[in-house]
């Protein structure tokens, strides 16, 4: 059987009056009388009426729904990037349409057509790791759909940006981990395509060269896919093994990653810190469950939700158009767990 929506003719039909009566009535109209304004709004809670959101879409020009679209919604740091963009949105009388990329850029441009089909009022981006073309975001943002980016971003796009401060928190772990007297430290990254693979290698790169230590290429490994695919993590540490001088410790760059690694090690037997220490961005809360517990750089991933979706908001309310756009960056946190501290 068929669902069918309840409209206003059949609160018409069950009053005995016009549609254009039920309709005045229900827009409060000062030409309905109060009697039948209230006659009105009990059959429509009776027979359970809401309003066609697509024909007030139409008639308002505005759908009141915004799109999001992440790499992966089972992810702890995505998942939680939602919960914020959530509990801004609705808050605000706005509903939320979330897609994922799967990593995909022929899902992630699907996705954006679906979403701009749907006249959604604006769009909330992290980019996926295929993407290095940029052309179907710049076309939606040159028609005049609000954007925001947020964690995976370009500079290429013009538009309010929110990020964590990847260098940071990828310095402060190399730097903990050089103090607990590591030397050897290998970085396992997402794809060089992204913008917080090349932040937090410089981070990396960078509390090397304070504490003199020479940087070793072979000591990063990419795994393109970021985690999604398992055999890439288990490659490259795997690979890491067959190095002369095999490292000390290993960081991970994000949160797929930093299980990935723990998962592979463990796999092979290896002691975590006695063998080799691990470090990486996470935001799972089993990360300090975990035998070891891990050392991580927590996101702020809940307050990263709420600011892109504010500043969405802001662009798609704003009755001028915005020419100044701001980058906001927020501070990650570095917890210390027994996979560092022999």
């Amino acid at each position: 059987m068929k669902f069918e929506a309840v409209t206003i003719k059949d609160i018409a039909k069950a009053l005995g009056i016009s549609t254009s009566t039920v309709s005045r009535a229900l827009r409060d109209s000062y030409e309905i009388s109060p009697e039948t304004k209230q006659l009105v709004l009990e059959c429509a809670e009776k027979l359970n009426y809401r309003p066609n959101p697509i024909a007030l879409s139409l008639k308002e020009k505005r759908s009141r729904s915004i799109g999001v679209l992440v790499c992966e919604i089972a992810n702890s740091f995505f998942s939680q990037v939602i919960n914020g963009i959530e509990s801004v949105a609705y808050d605000k009388g706005y509903n939320v349409i979330i897609t994922q990329s799967n990593e995909s850029f022929e899902r992630e441009i699907m996705n954006l057509h679906s979403l701009s089909s749907r006249s959604v009022d604006g769009l909330l981006v992290s980019l996926s790791t295929e993407t290095n073309d940029l052309s179907h975001l710049e076309m939606l943002h040159k028609k005049g759909l609000p954007i925001v980016l947020f964690d995976r971003v370009t500079d290429e796009i013009e538009t309010h940006k929110v990020v964590v401060d990847n260098f940071k928190g990828a310095y402060e772990a190399t730097e903990h981990l050089i103090q607990k007297g590591y030397k050897r430290i290998a970085a396992i990254a997402n794809s060089e395509f992204l913008s917080i693979t090349n932040e937090r290698l410089a981070g990396y790169k960078e509390a090397l060269n304070a504490y003199g230590i020479k940087y070793n290429k072979s000591y990063v490994k990419h795994c393109f896919y970021g985690g999604m695919v398992f055999s890439e993590i288990e490659d490259a540490v795997n690979k890491l093994f067959t190095l002369k001088q095999r490292p000390d410790a290993i960081l991970a760059t994000s949160d797929k990653l930093s299980s990935g690694c723990l998962k592979t090690l463990l796999r092979r037997g290896i002691a975590i810190p006695q063998e080799i220490a691990l470090a990486g961005f996470s935001n799972s809360d089993l990360a300090e469950l975990l035998n070891p517990s891990l050392t991580v750089v927590r996101q702020p991933a809940m307050e990263m939700g709420r600011a892109a979706t504010e500043l969405l908001l802001q662009l798609i309310e704003n009755k001028r158009p915005v020419v100044q756009f701001e980058k906001r960056i927020l501070t990650p946190e570095l917890i210390i767990g027994h996979s560092t501290i022999l």
